[in-house]
């Protein structure tokens, strides 16, 4: 088994969702992406010049619940006062979040979008205090008010977009079966192991990162991907350095471009050169 290149990191998630201009309003206002491009029923969302999500309009879709495909993507904010910014304008204009967890590696923030997509927005504690300690990772409360006070002394203007600098930290995704999810993409892959919570979830990184992708079978153990006509994952993205690595992966598929899991869950290898 080869390793994936440690410098292998995630990229834009390609989504359908059932309104494309209900969604912009959503992600536009409440997450503060950009659009970033328009056309055709399809939108290309993120910060400045880099594409992080990819919406398709599907009239009338419905939710995907119950079925393999996303479970969340995650938006790695790149400082903690840029999260304390996030959450504060949160709260002043209404958006719910789901769920707010301290996982020790991170400090994460949960939602959903009108189609039921699960959304992350979180940042991750300097590396050293959690390097070689990715087994610890877990689900404390978290401390909402210790968050915000950074902002105290920092210039506290109003939101208007994530920062620069925001990337697609993970993808998070329901999965029919975690030992075949593994087999894939460790031993096919070349991704490292960095935690599993036995038959219930997997987490796996390149470089030693706490995880790049997840997967678990909490809503999908056994399930199959969504119906035609679902707000559902398209696609997602690894971006891998450059192109010979990304060639020799693609050898280890079979080659070509775009993939399944063994769950079906599609996703493409980019190469970017660093």
């Amino acid at each position: 088994m080869s390793r994936i290149d440690p410098a292998t990191h995630m990229g834009a998630v390609h989504l359908t969702v059932a309104d494309l201009e209900r969604s912009l309003a959503y992600y536009r206002t409440a997450i503060g992406l950009e659009v970033l491009g328009e056309s055709a029923g399809e939108a290309r969302l993120g910060t400045a010049s880099t594409e992080l999500l990819h919406l398709t309009e599907s009239p009338g879709a419905s939710p995907a619940d119950g079925h393999t495909g996303l479970f969340h993507f995650a938006l790695l904010l790149p400082e903690r006062t840029e999260l304390a910014r996030w959450l504060t304008h949160a709260a002043q204009a209404g958006v719910q979040l789901t769920g707010a967890s301290d996982h020790f590696v991170s400090e994460a923030l949960y939602l959903r979008d009108p189609d039921h997509h699960g959304i992350e927005i979180y940042w991750d504690r300097p590396r050293e205090l959690w390097e070689g300690q990715v087994a610890r990772m877990g689900s404390w409360p978290l401390d909402l008010d210790d968050i915000v006070a950074t902002l105290e002394g920092h210039d506290e203007a109003t939101f208007d977009s994530l920062p620069d600098g925001t990337t697609m930290g993970h993808v998070h995704l329901r999965v029919a079966d975690v030992e075949e999810t593994i087999a894939f993409y460790r031993d096919v892959l070349g991704f490292d192991l960095m935690a599993q919570l036995g038959p219930q979830a997997a987490f796996l990184s390149a470089g030693g990162y706490h995880h790049h992708l997840g997967g678990n079978t909490w809503e999908s153990r056994g399930a199959g991907p969504a119906p035609s006509g679902s707000a559902t994952l398209q696609q997602f993205t690894i971006v891998i350095p450059d192109e010979s690595e990304r060639a020799a992966v693609a050898e280890r598929l079979g080659g070509g471009e775009r993939f399944r899991d063994p769950s079906d869950n599609a996703f493409v290898l980019a190469a970017q050169p660093l």
